[in-house]
């Protein structure tokens, strides 16, 4: 039989409410709220540790607890109000999970190959862009992902949701742009950044070899140290008014003539 949990006035939910919304006290603790059967099946396929699940039971109920996992793991009946104050969305299926973090510095990062491609995005500023960024490198495969000087733990209830749970499945790390350079640099990873500066047409490059594709900021591009270290600048062919698009759609296009060159293997 499940704990239960009626009022939001409950420390542990008080605590969770924390974890949803304040940076800080993700990073103190190690651990984070994740929303929805699918993100969590992801979590839990991608090797996360669950401490607790909490579930609606109007939306979600034991039998479908039983057979999410066959985890042992703590779970709490909780009531509309209490969900309502812990959910980040408005249309989930009444089941939430702390989950513990997962370190993403460099030297965590394996890569499982030896001609790897990687997508790099340098200080991406909205969480959403960098869900879109995951579920794009989610989609091509990727060997990792690596966030540059972010501006937001990985951990943040809009990137989980707007990475639709491809925060799990991929190969994340962050670090500050030089640390990040050496890294590639030591593994001998031709850098193509996206820039409009000495650029060639990006499907000109063969990416056939270990690639790391750079992209940055629609307003500001990539800072100085990643245009002193490129191995080319590449640009993708503008035809209508504006010379920007969308990281994520920039990163997709991309991504995906590398996997083409690739032969999608």
């Amino acid at each position: 039989m499940a704990k239960e949990i009626t009022s939001t006035q409950n420390e542990f939910i008080k605590q969770l409410v924390q974890l949803k919304d304040k940076s800080r006290e993700r990073k103190k603790m190690g651990l984070f709220l994740i929303e929805g059967q699918r993100e969590i099946q992801l979590a839990l396929n991608g090797g996360y540790a669950l401490e607790t699940i909490l579930f609606y039971p109007d939306l979600y109920s034991e039998a479908q607890l039983n057979d999410l996992t066959t985890q042992h793991i703590n779970t709490i009946e909780i009531s509309k109000q209490v969900y309502q104050k812990l959910a980040y969305r408005s249309t989930t299926e009444g089941i939430l999970a702390v989950a513990k973090t997962k370190p993403h510095d460099l030297d965590h990062l394996e890569l499982e190959t030896k001609n790897p491609l990687i997508l790099i995005a340098e200080a991406p500023e909205k969480p959403g862009n960098i869900g879109a960024l995951l579920r794009t490198a989610d989609a091509a495969h990727v060997d990792a992902v690596i966030i540059a000087n972010p501006k937001t733990d990985m951990y943040n209830p809009n990137i989980i949701r707007s990475s639709v749970g491809c925060i799990f499945t991929n190969t994340l790390a962050t670090g500050n742009t030089p640390e990040i350079i050496s890294f590639l640099k030591e593994n001998n990873i031709n850098i193509y950044c996206a820039a409009l500066q000495a650029s060639v047409n990006y499907h000109t490059e063969d990416f056939t070899q270990p690639t790391a594709i750079v992209v940055g900021t629609e307003a500001t591009g990539l800072s100085n140290d990643w245009l002193e270290h490129s191995t080319q600048n590449i640009i993708i062919p503008m035809q209508g008014e504006i010379d920007s698009m969308n990281v994520s759609v920039a990163a997709g296009i991309l991504i995906f003539e590398a996997k083409r060159q690739r032969n999608f293997k």
